[in-house]
């Protein structure tokens, strides 16, 4: 896991390591709730932390041991149980000062916490308080989401490499990406039977395995036909879309990877740009050049709540103050005095 950024690598949830009410947790999340794993997963590597730090603050154990030789199997529900406001707010300082973290990344460890206290305390009443109901998250700075140019979209596609032999598979995930705004996850979960070339439409699975139906365009078809018609049959995965060499489902890594090495492809790598930023060139896009609205938006990307939306009205903003600040006459001042009268 990087200390300093939010983005965090998933890591397999292994019941034998978690104490019995952190296994009871995850059960909780996943029949009831309905998480994803790789959700579950997310948790697991920040609750994970959080009982390494409970054990070493409250347990008895020496006081220098690495954070990570700390194994969590045992600690006890009565030292989770005897955390109070104040701990929390000592755990939130000690992973900014000790580990480095951003108000990002300490924001999404207190949700995880928050989730896990709740669950403890209201579903499966293990314990008669929430320590975290009153603690509020980090403040964090609002970032615009950076994302390619209309420009850029097209270079992007115009330049990826026709002597892969997988060419049309890549292309067509970079497509899908750029024109229907769709998470990372959601490609790779996608089935031959959710896609409905005859009504143009595809059905995704998003989060908490909600699904949508999203129209998909001329290019989005054109370029799956293309797929398809080259796509050998896999008696592995016989129903996911997208397929790796070996026949197996594509893993989200190897998206990833496609996806730089098209943007190296068109000289536009090294600029931060990934699978998500495809997904917010999308919405850019659309937005910007589609006059589409941002209800309509909301729904094409799966948004929960209209204000994450929004951002893309910021970027709109944002984008013409840009184009009005570029005027070659955005810096002619005038300095001439009128007459007296």
């Amino acid at each position: 896991m990087r200390k300093t950024g939010c983005i965090i690598t998933a890591q397999k949830i292994n019941p034998k390591e978690c104490p019995n009410y952190l296994n009871e947790f995850f059960t909780y999340q996943r029949v009831v709730k309905i998480k994803a794993e790789r959700t579950l997963e997310s948790y697991y590597i920040d609750l994970r932390l959080f009982l390494r730090y409970v054990k070493l603050t409250k347990g008895n154990i020496d006081p220098k041991t690495p954070m990570n030789e700390i194994t969590i199997s045992d600690v006890p529900l009565e030292l989770v149980k005897s955390f109070t406001k104040l701990d929390i707010l000592n755990y939130l300082s000690y992973v900014a000062t000790e580990r480095s973290n951003t108000a990002k990344t300490r924001h999404r460890k207190l949700a995880s916490l928050k989730v896990f206290y709740k669950c403890l305390h209201r579903d499966l009443n293990l314990i008669p308080d929430d320590p975290t109901k009153d603690v509020d998250y980090p403040k964090m700075h609002e970032h615009l989401p950076k994302f390619l140019t209309l420009d850029d979209s097209v270079k992007l596609l115009e330049n990826m490499n026709t002597d892969d032999p997988y060419y049309y598979r890549d292309y067509c995930i970079i497509t899908l990406f750029i024109n229907c705004g769709m998470r990372l996850s959601e490609l790779v979960g996608l089935n031959m039977q959710d896609v409905n070339l005859d009504e143009r439409t595809m059905r995704l699975l998003g989060k908490g395995n909600k699904e949508r139906i999203i129209h998909i365009n001329d290019a989005c078809a054109d370029s799956i036909i293309q797929y398809i018609n080259e796509r050998e049959p896999s008696p592995i995965e016989p129903n996911a879309l997208f397929l790796s060499k070996r026949g197996t489902r594509i893993t989200n890594r190897r998206v990833q990877q496609i996806v730089d090495n098209a943007l190296k492809d068109s000289n536009l790598d090294n600029q931060g740009y990934s699978t998500h930023k495809l997904r917010h060139t999308a919405a850019t896009l659309m937005y910007q050049h589609g006059n589409v609205d941002t209800l309509i938006l909301k729904e094409i990307l799966g948004h929960k709540s209209i204000s994450t939306t929004e951002i893309y009205t910021h970027i709109s903003n944002e984008s013409v103050k840009e184009a009005m600040d570029a005027s070659p006459l955005a810096n002619i001042h005038n300095t001439k005095k009128p007459k007296e009268k």
